[in-house]
């Protein structure tokens, strides 16, 4: 009885873990696909098959205009399949392209123009950020924004902040001439901004006074990784006066989807630069097992809202590397696309399958990297 009732523990901690994950990944992926064939589908494009997952096929159906549904066996991504697709990385048939009737070629996706085929390609992250606006509107709009007025609760002894001036009951008003008016607000200028120097303007008994203070960096370490931030040393007042929840109208709950989305990609841009310059380490990159591991933490510790938000946040960051210059994602195929704009004809076939086999390599590299970073991440708990 104790070994079923621990087989059956064990399982529900598996499943608590893989269903959040498989939940994220199936909806992002979705909606990336679904970017690729509505575009596809406006231009004209005929689509053979449309799959969440790799692989064998688990179960599928055909549409009236003969398209393939499928769930395939390996859920760690999707493919849509136009007609002149050689394979799922949607490589160019160039023999079958060659031999294609004139009906073919219309509804051929090698065949559409330079711009057509641009457009289908990044209609997939573009779906992916549109996804993640969404999201974060429809929660302000339904579960509300917590906010805290950006007042100072307190000053931590020996800190940046304690060094600089700031006293308990101050008020944020701005930060580098920017208005702040949340205690979040003023978290997020100074997190993204360690060992800078900051001009923060305070309000003090009817008085504003501008302080400079840069961030000192710290690394905070969790279950689910290691962040490398900026931090002044200020806590938030607990006064309950001080705290809301405001629930958005359509308008300002789109307004913040976009700004969130935003905040997103400018961050995670700022990171790539800095890691590209030296200035940031490459063990924040993470694979499958944090992304399986942060799917299950969210889902028992925010429910379903955390969840939503965590599916927002990846959306994003998937977005944003298919768009890489990597031959084999959707930007390395813009990449192509660009030199046939440019030089007013495609590259060569040749060339096109070298870098593509160059592509894969690559994305195969940084998969195995990012699970070694997991592997030393779990290891040193």
């Amino acid at each position: 009885m104790d070994l079923i009732s621990a087989m059956g523990g064990n399982l529900w901690t598996v499943l608590s873990y893989a269903l959040p994950f498989l939940f994220l990944l199936c909806v992002i992926v979705f909606i990336h696909e679904m970017g690729h064939f509505l575009a596809g589908r406006w231009c004209g494009v005929d689509v053979k098959a449309f799959s969440i997952g790799f692989g064998p096929e688990l179960f599928g159906f055909y549409d009236k205009r003969g398209t393939r549904w499928k769930f395939s066996a390996i859920p760690l991504g999707g493919y849509v399949k136009f007609a002149g697709d050689l394979n799922v990385a949607s490589s160019p048939d160039f023999d079958a392209a060659s031999q294609m009737t004139e009906e073919e070629k219309r509804v051929s996706f090698p065949h559409k123009t330079v711009g057509q085929r641009a457009f289908i390609v990044a209609a997939g992250p573009l779906a992916n950020f549109l996804l993640a606006i969404i999201i974060f509107a429809g929660i302000s709009m339904t579960y509300g924004r917590f906010k805290a007025d950006a007042v100072i609760g307190g000053v931590v002894a020996n800190s940046a902040a304690e060094r600089a001036g700031f006293q308990a009951g101050d008020r944020i008003v701005s930060v580098n001439g920017d208005p702040v008016t949340t205690f979040e607000a003023l978290q997020r200028r100074v997190s993204v901004n360690p060992g800078v120097p900051l001009t923060i303007v305070v309000s003090r008994a009817d008085a504003e006074l501008s302080i400079e203070a840069t961030p000192e960096l710290v690394e905070l370490k969790d279950r689910l990784g290691v962040q490398r931030i900026g931090r002044l040393g200020l806590r938030g007042s607990e006064d309950t006066s001080n705290f809301r929840v405001e629930r958005y109208g359509p308008v300002d709950a789109l307004v913040y989807g976009v700004q969130e989305t935003w905040y997103i990609i400018d961050r995670t841009m700022t990171y790539l630069g800095k890691l590209i310059i030296g200035r940031e380490s490459a063990d924040q990159l993470s694979g499958l097992p944090r992304t399986v591991q942060a799917s299950g933490e969210v889902a028992k510790s925010g429910g379903f809202q955390g969840l939503l938000s965590l599916t927002a946040l990846m959306s994003v960051s998937i977005g944003l590397l298919n768009l890489f210059p990597i031959p084999l994602l959707d930007g390395g195929h813009l990449m192509y696309y660009a030199y046939e704009w440019v030089r007013k004809k495609p590259l060569s076939e040749r060339k096109q399958e070298f870098g593509f086999r160059l592509g894969f390599a690559v994305v195969i590299a940084l998969m195995i990297f990012a699970t070694w970073n997991d592997i030393k991440h779990f290891v040193s708990l």
